[in-house]
């Protein structure tokens, strides 16, 4: 998961003046250093304090607000110089705190971060707000707009003018008043229930502990044995076995545990996080912030909020959203059922012919048909998986394709088990520095993502290399045997050095052009995920953590051949997600939904889901679209998978996975330009035709090879569903804002003539 940060960067409430020991902070703090001298900039978190934030956040905010006075009072006529390119630049110091406190906040994080983090965000809303609704500021932007297509600017240059008048449009520039101050305080609570949502849902994880005896770990694999004994240590019950919610805990014991009762207990554990009417409870948080959504959105003219955000994405309109979904979800359902078919002889055996199929059964009984139907064992293949082979196998593989080399870098880490890399590209030029965070821990939020500490700009002339960082919560090492992983994080490591190499590669001018659509940002991540487990890759990388041994050629068979194994389930469970978020921000209403009633409703009685599969995430841990970015946006990953998989066909096609020419073409046309393009004007650069979905539906297993080769790229069976452009969809809002001042304005003559008539009557 790639988290957006860039929400925190224009971000402090305006304050009315700098805490009265300032002087001792500039003297302290790091973030008042105009230069950080480390390698490659990186933070100095080895002098970085949480104490620091604040009055960092205040310092920032001071100077951005001096530079937008700047803007506002000049008495020059608007220009890109003076206006767009002035705001740009504008918020450096308050720029680079956000990113900081970001990044640490979910990667680190302990109360003291929590409790600041609770200030901090609301702050950064009513800023940003008090900025992009700043009348005079907006009609600045708005005079170099309308006069842009006359002042001979170039393509990037008229790319960043409409995008910055787009952004201060969808912040409310064009609202009335009263409507500018109501979203205000929308957005101030929106950001203060993200921060209750997140601290939630790890009080909730990080609470629950299953203790174990041996008698009850039949069938369990000893290293998976010897991970929980390290926990059950470390927490004072050396004699027992500890598993918690951690993935990499969690997922061994649904896999190989004979204890039907113990793979229910941790999975229903899992399920009812935020959801156990106690302190931590996500119920009302989310229909709270549900409503307040639609509101917002109905504030800017959207019908609802899931059209709010695809307005400005690749997908355009909901309705381009559901027919990707609703045309996926029919095969894949039907897939699963098919592969719970194959699975229930297997449960009858264990547990009698009235045994009922249940969702803790799925990993169990899915592993045994690996078994039997494939001849593959993850426990062993796991064995020529350590981390650092998959981390040997990513440095070759981006080597390969683009020449790049990493070398270990000394350099402050935020924790000790952080690992620091600089990157060099093929001319021997420094591209940047990429930090490492493998495992779990209490003060880390659940999942994998990757983010900056620094970003790619542009200083007097001169590129800025970005400082990137993936954060993974991998099974750990354990005394005497290094850290083994899963199919599944071999795949996570994977993605998320994609969304590192699109950062590292970043070669953008402005850093108003750095992001890229939502449905887009997933592309150069899940591309990296088709190497994974090729018979090239696997010949480079995949070596026995013991023996040194290469992995055999019938393991690597076994692995192609099971290749679409359990793809039903696996799509079904993403598509279940990323229909229940939508589905909640396509409601019309600000009434507060029952979240439970509302998920059921749509996934059950709406679209049949069996009870044997769980969306990937219920609501009240869906991290992703409650405090993390994607709300209205987890169909991002299915959607860019039709893009990654359609890529990854050139270097097929070509007969040389590591073809250097079309990497290059890769690099040149997606990766370096960050949003100074449109997604699919990027996509169609590189590929040279709109992609087709076949080669998604081939690669989940969904439909068969030689239909992809009887259907050209870009075909209408194939081509991604557009409905309108950018600039329509803007123009579109207008008219609905332009339809409600009308009629808030008719109403208020109508009521002004109905007290002109009583006037009269009391005469």
């Amino acid at each position: 998961m790639k988290r957006f940060l860039t929400l925190f960067a224009f971000a402090m409430m305006i304050m009315t003046q700098i805490s009265c020991n300032k002087s001792e902070n500039v003297a302290e703090n790091p973030f008042f250093e105009p230069v950080w001298e480390t390698p490659y900039g990186t933070p100095p978190f080895d002098r970085i304090k949480t104490e620091h934030f604040k009055p960092a956040f205040e310092q920032g905010m001071s100077l951005h607000n001096e530079e937008i006075d700047r803007i506002v009072n000049s008495k020059e006529r608007p220009t890109f110089e003076n206006t767009i390119l002035a705001y740009d630049n504008s918020g450096e110091m308050l720029w680079r705190v956000a990113t900081v406190f970001g990044m640490l906040s979910a990667a680190n994080t302990d109360d003291a971060m929590q409790t600041l983090s609770a200030e901090i965000y609301p702050a950064l809303a009513a800023h940003s707000d008090a900025i992009t609704m700043n009348d005079k500021l907006f009609e600045r932007v708005k005079a170099v707009y309308d006069g842009r297509l006359s002042a001979g600017l170039g393509e990037e240059e008229l790319r960043l003018v409409q995008k910055i008048y787009d952004d201060f449009v969808r912040s409310g520039a064009l609202l009335s008043t009263e409507d500018k101050s109501r979203l205000m305080q929308i957005n101030e609570e929106l950001s203060a229930l993200g921060v209750d949502f997140g601290r939630n849902l790890l009080a909730e994880t990080n609470a629950y502990q299953l203790f174990v005896k041996r008698d009850r770990l039949k069938g369990v694999p000893s290293s998976v044995m010897e991970a929980a004994a390290a926990e059950a240590r470390a927490a004072g019950r050396g004699d027992e076995f500890l598993f918690t919610l951690q993935k990499s805990s969690m997922l061994p014991l649904l896999t190989y545990c004979k204890d039907r009762e113990l793979r229910e207990e941790i999975y229903k554990a899992y399920l009812k996080r935020g959801d156990n009417n106690n302190e931590n409870d996500n119920k009302a948080v989310i229909a709270k912030m549900v409503s307040l959504r639609y509101q917002k959105a109905k504030l800017l003219g959207y019908d609802s909020y899931a059209h709010y955000v695809t307005a400005d994405e690749m997908a355009k309109t909901p309705e381009a959203v559901y027919e990707l979904l609703e045309g996926v979800w029919t095969p894949a359902l039907e897939q699963a059922k098919r592969e719970m078919e194959r699975m229930m002889p297997m449960l009858e055996k264990d547990c009698g012919k009235d045994a009922k199929f249940e969702s803790w059964d799925w990993w169990y009984y899915t592993e045994k048909v690996r078994e039997a139907d494939y001849q593959l064992e993850e426990e062993k293949v796991r064995a020529y998986l350590s981390l650092e082979n998959a981390k040997s196998g990513i440095f070759f593989l981006a080597n390969r394709l683009y020449g790049i080399t990493l070398r270990p870098l000394k350099a402050p880490v935020y924790h000790p088990e952080c690992e620091v890399y600089e990157v060099i590209d093929q001319d021997d030029k420094p591209l940047g520095a990429l930090y490492f965070d493998f495992h779990p821990r209490a003060s880390k939020q659940g999942g994998a993502w990757c983010g900056t500490y620094v970003d790619q700009s542009y200083k007097d002339g001169e590129r800025v290399c970005p400082v990137v960082s993936i954060v993974c919560n991998f099974t750990p090492a354990l005394a005497g045997r290094p850290a083994l992983l899963s199919i599944d994080e071999v795949e996570t490591l994977f993605h998320e050095f994609g969304h590192a190499l699109h950062n590292l590669f970043a070669d953008v001018k402005y850093r108003g052009l750095a992001s890229v659509e939502g449905d887009f940002v997933e592309l150069p991540s899940q591309i990296m995920e088709n190497w994974a487990f090729s018979e090239e890759m696997l010949k480079q990388y995949a070596v026995h953590h013991q023996t040194g041994e290469v992995m055999p050629d019938d393991m690597i068979a076994k692995i192609r051949k099971s290749a679409t194994f359990n793809e039903g389930f696996n799509t079904t469970e993403l598509l279940a997600a990323a229909l229940s978020d939508f589905d909640i921000h396509a409601v019309k209403s600000a009434e507060l939904v029952d979240v439970a009633e509302f998920e059921r409703k749509a996934l059950s009685e709406k679209r049949g889901l069996i009870p044997q599969i769980e969306p990937r995430y219920h609501y009240t841990y869906f991290s992703h679209i409650f405090d993390g970015g994607y709300s209205a946006g987890y169909y991002f990953y299915i959607w860019a998978e039709v893009l990654d998989k359609d890529a990854y066909q050139a270097f097929v096609e070509s007969g040389d996975l590591f073809d250097k020419e079309i990497a290059e073409r890769f690099r040149r046309e997606v990766l370096s330009r960050g949003g100074s393009r449109d997604g699919m004007d990027m996509y169609r650069a590189f590929r040279g035709a709109d992609p087709n979905k076949l080669s998604m539906l081939v690669a989940r297993g969904l439909v068969e090879p030689e239909d992809v080769a009887q259907t050209e790229p870009g075909a209408a069976v194939g081509e991604m569903p557009r409905v309108d452009t950018r600039e329509q969809a803007r123009q579109r809002a207008e008219r609905s804002r332009q339809e409600r001042e009308a009629a808030r304005q008719a109403a208020e003559a109508a009521d002004s003539v109905a007290v002109e008539s009583a006037d009269s009557v009391t005469e």
